[in-house]
């Protein structure tokens, strides 16, 4: 089993920055591709961000490429989520997921672990 447990959310004004942090504890967390979602009130949730596990490529959503950076720690049990340049329609819970599979991340297929969030609101 893993835990993940994010953190770093809040209220930020349209054009500001938020850094969000996973946790990661359990089984070898470390070995695990870790990814961002989001989900917004009255909308399905949606994928934000992945980084591999072994190689650290990264892919975005289209919605959030070249304003958002995923990163993770050097023990791979830490994983980042830089947002800059945070728009009203950024405004959602947060989720990290895990699984040994970058493209079921991706493809949010059967992810294995999830958080259970923290909220990002971003005022206009």
């Amino acid at each position: 089993q893993v835990q993940l447990v994010e953190s770093g959310g809040g209220l930020v004004q349209a054009g500001g920055s938020l850094r969000l942090h996973c946790a990661a504890s359990g089984r070898t967390s470390g070995t695990y591709a870790m990814g961002w979602f989001r989900q917004a009130p009255g909308k399905e949730r949606e994928f934000v961000a992945v980084i591999t596990r072994r190689s650290g490529n990264t892919y975005y959503a289209d919605s959030v490429k070249g304003r958002f950076t995923i990163s993770r720690d050097s023990a791979g049990n830490t994983v980042y989520l830089q947002m800059n340049s945070l728009k009203p329609e950024d405004t959602a819970v947060y989720s990290c997921a895990a699984d040994t599979e970058w493209l079921r991340v991706m493809r949010n297929k059967d992810v294995a672990y999830w958080g259970k969030g923290t909220l990002v609101t971003v005022s206009s």
